[in-house]
């Protein structure tokens, strides 16, 4: 079963800009975004209004809404931001029957325990999960 999606651009993400590792990763995938076909947006401000879904569920996993309206939320979110951007979305691995729920629930684990990653780790794992690319060369 593939849950291969193609999104209609721009892309808006909604993140915890307040989270270390949220942040990390936003600012890597916006880097590899030559194409500007994401758009971020900080849910994080107390009073926060906008968007796909209340505060409360935007904070709790990564939201993103297509040109033609469509929400995705945690994992298939995190899949079509990196495919925006070139990144492999993982998914084969991920449409795999055993793996697909264990990647939920890691997802859901990493969500609700995300302010415990010091932000010199979140750097550091960004940098691996979205490898920065300069002049063709791409380093992992």
């Amino acid at each position: 079963m593939s849950h291969t999606v193609t999104p209609t651009y721009p892309l808006t993400i909604y993140f915890d800009a307040s989270c270390a590792i949220c942040s990390a990763e936003m600012g890597a995938l916006k880097a590899r975004d030559a194409a500007g076909r994401l758009q971020l947006v900080d849910c994080s401000p107390v009073g926060f209004t906008g968007g796909p879904a209340p505060r409360e569920a935007l904070m709790a996993a990564i939201h993103v809404s297509s040109a033609d309206g469509k929400v995705h939320v945690g994992v298939p979110a995190i899949r079509i931001c990196r495919a925006a951007v070139g990144l492999s979305s993982g998914g084969l691995l991920l449409d795999l029957p055993l793996v697909a729920p264990l990647a939920d629930r890691a997802y859901a684990l990493l969500a609700r325990n995300r302010y415990r990653i010091p932000r010199w780790l979140a750097a550091k794992l960004a940098g691996r999960v979205a490898p920065s690319c300069d002049d063709g060369n791409c380093r992992i």
